[in-house]
């Protein structure tokens, strides 16, 4: 049976975040593998190696290492169990990491990751020396798996989080909003079920509001109320509105981050609301995957995550007069703003 040191001396955790790469790899190979959906129905390690097409013995050792991290238990007749983190990597947990799992490991990570510290000496990102392409460039046209992984992820995290920001947001007294950035519109569908009389507009990329929630198209519950616009809201955003959301947009370089919201002045009205919802690295109990998240963003756009202050000082910057800052939920922000009048 797996024990693990739950207070393990300064020199062995060195020696375990210094082989922090196998932990990640050992998550993506039991998700690529499909143990986390095959476990339940195979208690033996024998019955577990049939379902997923594996060596009995070298599958033991891998649910041994992640029983270590809590991924997994280890019962003292030799069989393993789900734990509550394992859970989350079954395809149909409700809350399931599974597609954040496999993104945060992507075949392009293992390449920028040894070279952090050329992005550390130089501040911008290494992805392209890497792979003689821009970022998102790469992804939609030489990593099609990897843009699929991508766009689930995204869709879980947004999912998830949608039903948050619906929560905390009043939109009683708003007749109009739109969601910047916004992905498959997510969060607008979500804030249109709860307030029956808004309308709102989805801007986002051509090739990702193509692939916009079924609710929002054509022929969608929420279709007579919702404007899809296809458009790079760095260069405009076409739009009118008493409400406008910037939800995880403002983590770019910081000229993108400048247009965003440059472009969202020229729009909007006097005293309309501006919502940027974004992860910080700070004040939040969410700071070792944000951290991490921080400087892989810096690997691959060359962007950031934000502190509050280095949020409040953009968003000043850019001429919005900032009001009160909420926590959305455990890993993200809310900061309330509105356009002066001029």
């Amino acid at each position: 049976m797996t024990t693990v040191d739950p207070a393990p001396p300064p020199p062995m955790r060195l020696r375990e975040l210094v082989f922090g790469a196998a932990c990640a790899a050992a998550v993506r190979a039991a998700v690529r593998l499909g143990v986390p959906d095959a476990l339940d129905d195979s208690p033996t390690v024998d019955d577990l190696a049939t379902a997923v097409k594996t060596q009995p013995h070298t599958l033991r050792r891998l649910l041994r290492a992640l029983s270590c991290q809590g991924v997994f238990a280890e019962n003292p007749d030799g069989t393993f169990e789900h734990t509550d983190m394992s859970r989350l990597l079954r395809e149909d947990d409700p809350h399931s990491l599974r597609y954040i799992a496999l993104w945060c490991t992507e075949p392009w990570t293992w390449s920028v990751w040894p070279r952090l510290d050329e992005a550390v000496r130089t501040g911008g990102n290494v992805f392209e020396a890497v792979y003689d392409e821009e970022f998102f460039t790469y992804l939609n046209e030489s990593a099609p798996e990897s843009a699929h992984v991508f766009n689930r992820a995204m869709t879980t995290s947004s999912e998830q989080s949608a039903r948050d920001v619906a929560k905390l947001l009043d939109l009683d007294d708003a007749s109009a909003v739109v969601d910047i950035g916004g992905g498959q519109g997510h969060v607008l569908a979500s804030l249109l079920e709860k307030h029956p009389h808004l309308r709102g507009t989805l801007l986002d990329l051509p090739g990702v509001v193509e692939n916009a929630d079924p609710r929002l198209r054509d022929g969608g519950a929420l279709a007579d109320r919702a404007r899809i616009v296809a458009g790079d809201c760095r260069q405009d955003v076409p739009v009118e509105a008493d409400v406008y959301i910037i939800k995880n947009v403002l983590e770019w370089d910081d000229d993108s981050t400048r247009r965003v919201l440059a472009a969202v002045r020229r729009s909007a009205r006097p005293d309309a609301r501006v919502v940027v919802i974004e992860n910080l690295v700070d004040d939040t109990p969410s700071m070792r995957f944000t951290t991490a998240m921080d400087l892989l963003l810096l690997l691959n756009v060359g962007g950031a995550k934000h502190t509050r202050q280095s949020m409040v000082d953009r968003l000043t910057d850019a001429g919005l007069v900032i009001g009160e800052i909420r926590p959305v939920n455990a890993y993200l922000h809310a900061f309330e703003c509105t356009v002066p009048a001029t």
